[in-house]
């Protein structure tokens, strides 16, 4: 699919408010080690790079939104994930990629540390930790957009009202639908994703100059990339 070129699209001015996508991280922006804290072990997914790119040249925020259930079991510290976040921005930095924001939840209602062990509003997929990311960065969530690879990162999305992509890469094994975990698009990986965006929201906004009433969203359903 070709980039057309948009680029202004995340930029403009809707009351400040700006356009994010928000990324899930495991299995999604980095390869999926299941509980890994060591950062010699994280690596980009194929496409991440290039995709990720591509959307901050558009302008679009990038935030990375991740259950981090781990901390709840007791399988690392907390603190354990400063490093992980470091390594994901170097990877990142070195071609002047940048993240806006990296938001986790610690939590799981039956995890072995108390602290931490308990029913919350920001493990996805509730919308808590776009929720607040929005707020602290000034983002317009009917703007944006929510990318994962499992149906939990497409329902926060959708509750949080963001458009949503499927990353269809084999970690989603339940397949329980319901009309908020169906998402906007499936795609293979974060490169096609990005162009998707670039291109859907490009194309809105010229619609959008055409028939002001119109609202840009595309209609829901799963297209296979």
């Amino acid at each position: 699919m070709a980039v057309t070129p948009f680029a202004p699209v995340a930029r403009s001015n809707h009351g400040g408010r700006r356009a994010a996508v928000f990324l899930d991280k495991d299995g999604t922006l980095i390869e999926d080690v299941p509980y890994n804290v060591d950062p010699n072990l994280i690596r980009l997914t194929d496409g991440a790079l290039d995709g990720l790119r591509s959307l901050h040249d558009a302008g679009y925020l990038l935030i990375v939104v991740s259950n981090q259930s781990g901390i709840a079991r007791g399988y690392f510290e907390e603190q354990a994930l400063g490093a992980v976040e470091q390594r994901m921005r170097r990877l990142l930095d070195a071609a002047r990629v940048p993240l806006a924001g990296f938001y986790y939840c610690p939590h799981h209602p039956d995890g072995g540390v108390d602290a931490y062990s308990v029913e919350c509003a920001c493990r996805k997929p509730a919308p808590g930790l776009l929720s607040r990311a929005a707020r602290n960065h000034g983002v317009s969530l009917g703007r944006s957009w929510m990318i994962g690879d499992i149906l939990h990162d497409v329902e926060a999305g959708r509750r949080a009202g963001c458009r949503t992509i499927l990353l269809d890469v084999g970690h989603e094994t339940e397949w329980e639908l319901t009309p908020v975990r169906i998402p906007d698009f499936t795609m293979a990986n974060l490169d096609a994703a990005a162009r998707l965006i670039i291109n859907v929201d490009g194309e809105s906004t010229l619609r959008v100059g055409q028939h002001p009433a119109h609202d840009g969203r595309p209609t829901a359903g799963v297209s296979r990339g």
